[in-house]
């Protein structure tokens, strides 16, 4: 360990009934740097974050801070000690402001105990401006975009007088532009001699940020790398033990007949849009937060109402009222926020999958428990979930395994329409080549797909054609082979 170094964990090890979650893993942290933390889903980085940040207690090991040995007792003590951590769900009440979230439960008061706003908004305003913030402590948090409210975490970190920040998957929601606005922030935390650890899949990403980086491989720890000695085929490699010969493996399937088409579609969000979905085919949909794209996907799916516009599946007229209708239609929808819309975090992996084709395992009402078993298991073996059991509450397994499960909740269900909105968002890179493969396979079956997704090269590398939205509208079409980045952005931004 070198004279600069602030925290210090060795031999680290965390233990759940039947999982080991953490063995024997060492980390470093200098000041002012950004050491990055990589690994697959499951391999053991949020473990090691909720052990930092009070959430879980470790099962043996030591952590030494300043070099002196501490217990981290509770998220509390946590802070008490100068860790904050922004996580990758962000922690906000919406309704309150700025200011007021920043010193939740910390609210200066005055002598009679009364909460004393002139004070708090002064204070908050202040940290908003000595990191380049340009947000007003007085604006509700939900009137702000992602990219803003990420800042407000990273204000209310600063807030807490932290020597250390956690950041989780920061980026995983903001468009190029606010990754831009984060990284000069960080940059800026790093001259004033905060240390970063930063969580991220975002490979080309890390090489712009970070200083060092710590591989973790299922709970064990591989490297630890200096930026300028690794590349990123190293990295994979160490991440997931083998090559990964291809990032976007997509495979041509034969185009069939028109599955989905939709004619003059119009809501709140969206200005008559116009496309059709063949068999088959990945027709992928981008455009920056905000441009209507989510909208579009609950609106086909009878989550939002339709004010005017047609849809037809497989030639005919349908009204979709409701996601029944859509289920029974043979209409899948994975969300953009999988914990709180994909599934239900307290029921087990065998529950999940088979929750919305529960029709199929029962009879007069009786499930048929083997059935559900057998068909789960399936699952479980062909997408390589890991989890102890299918009876294991879908709460305790990783990002990716999570991701995992809402797609077999589809394949169960045998519908003919794939809606995947960012369906690779804080996924390991070798869990997205496994889901991009999925996605192969199911064209080939004959499936259709409408993939949403911020990033552009997954949008170039997996579509067979692109709509691009601004505003609520679909402003370019392209087939892929003619497609670039620049033509994709100016579209986005309305040029």
């Amino acid at each position: 360990m070198t004279s600069d170094t602030i925290l210090e964990l060795n031999h680290i090890s965390k233990t759940f009934p039947g999982v080991v979650a953490l063995d024997d893993v060492h980390f470093d942290l200098r000041k002012g740097e950004v050491h990055v933390l990589l690994g697959e889903n499951g391999a053991g980085k949020s473990t090691l974050v909720k052990i930092l940040s009070g959430a879980y207690q470790k099962t043996s090991g030591t952590i030494l801070l300043n070099q002196q040995e501490i217990h981290i007792k509770n998220p509390k003590h946590s802070q008490e000690l100068g860790i904050s951590t922004i996580y990758q769900e962000l922690n906000l009440v919406p309704h309150l402001s700025v200011g007021e979230n920043i010193f939740l439960g910390r609210e200066p008061a005055n002598r009679f105990g009364v909460v004393d706003f002139k004070k708090l908004f002064a204070k908050a305003q202040n940290i908003l401006n000595d990191f380049g913030v340009l947000i007003d402590a007085r604006s509700l948090v939900k009137d702000l975009g992602i990219a803003k409210q990420q800042m407000v975490e990273v204000a209310k970190a600063l807030s807490l007088d932290a020597s250390i920040v956690i950041m989780d998957e920061p980026t995983s929601a903001l468009t190029e532009q606010e990754i831009e606005e984060l990284f000069k922030i960080i940059k800026s935390l790093k001259a004033n001699g905060i240390s970063i650890i930063y969580i991220s899949h975002r490979l080309e990403e890390i090489f712009e940020i970070g200083d060092r980086i710590t591989v973790l491989r299922d709970g064990k720890w591989i490297g630890t790398k200096s930026i300028a000695e690794v590349t990123q085929s190293e990295l994979i490699r160490m991440m997931v033990n083998r090559e990964l010969k291809d990032k976007f493996p997509k495979q041509k399937a034969k185009r069939g007949n028109e599955v989905l088409r939709i004619e003059n579609l119009s809501n709140d969000h969206l200005k008559e849009i116009s496309f059709s979905l063949c068999v088959g085919e990945v027709l992928g949909i981008g455009g920056l937060l905000g441009s209507g794209r989510t909208e579009l996907a609950r609106a086909i799916f009878g989550v939002d109402k339709i004010d005017s516009g047609k849809i037809f599946i497989k030639g005919q007229n349908y009204k979709i009222g409701s996601p029944r209708s859509s289920i029974n239609s043979g209409i899948g929808y994975l969300t953009e926020d999988r914990k709180s819309q994909g599934l239900i975090l307290n029921l087990s992996v065998k529950d999940n999958v088979c929750l919305p084709s529960i029709n199929r395992f029962s009879k007069f009402g009786v499930m048929n428990s083997k059935k559900e078993r057998a068909t789960v298991e399936k699952y479980v073996k062909e997408l390589h979930i890991k989890t102890p059991g299918l009876n294991q509450k879908i709460m305790y397994l990783s990002g990716g395994n999570q991701q995992k499960v809402v797609m077999s909740k589809w394949l169960c269900s045998n519908v003919d329409i794939l809606i995947f909105d960012e369906p690779t968002r804080g996924i390991d890179v070798g869990s997205k080549v496994e889901i991009y493969q999925l996605m192969n396979r199911l064209t080939a079956e004959g499936v259709g797909i409408l993939m949403i997704s911020s990033e552009l090269p997954e949008i170039l590398g997996m579509s067979d054609r692109i709509l691009v939205m601004h505003d609520g509208r679909i402003t370019g079409e392209f087939l892929t082979e003619e497609a670039t980045q620049e033509m994709i952005l100016k579209c986005a931004l309305g040029a």
